[in-house]
């Protein structure tokens, strides 16, 4: 069996990083923070109101607008996925939002959600 410590190495970093956030950034109902998780498989965003501690809206690539989809990359399903959040948020009456990568680096995927988000009129 392979070695796995430079896993759980990377995992602490990622913990690190995210709390280190956390502390920083919390989301209202008039400014929710905008949630990214990915996994080796689907990327999550969420729209939390951290003062009420619930969430307000959830978009994941397994839910039915993007699950039979094809796409010809990661990052181009990142964009899609910041688009329809920001859709959503749209109906719900929410401009502004608070990002947090979730101790993710701010690159590829993560960036595409972000980037998504903005183009489909969300604001950070």
């Amino acid at each position: 069996m392979k070695d796995k410590r430079h896993l759980v190495k990377n995992r602490k970093r990622r913990e690190r990083r995210r709390h280190r956030l956390r502390k920083v950034v919390s989301g209202t109902s008039e400014r929710p923070r905008m949630v990214v998780h990915r996994s080796l498989r689907h990327i999550e965003v969420q729209l939390v109101d951290d003062v009420e501690g619930h969430s307000l809206i959830g978009l994941s690539t397994q839910c039915k607008d993007l699950k039979d989809r094809a796409f010809d990359s990661r990052v181009e399903q990142g964009r899609e996925v910041g688009k329809i959040v920001a859709a959503k948020a749209h109906e719900k009456g929410i401009g502004q939002v608070v990002f947090d990568r979730g101790g993710f680096l701010y690159h590829g995927i993560v960036k595409a959600v972000a980037d998504g988000a903005r183009e489909a009129g969300l604001n950070f």
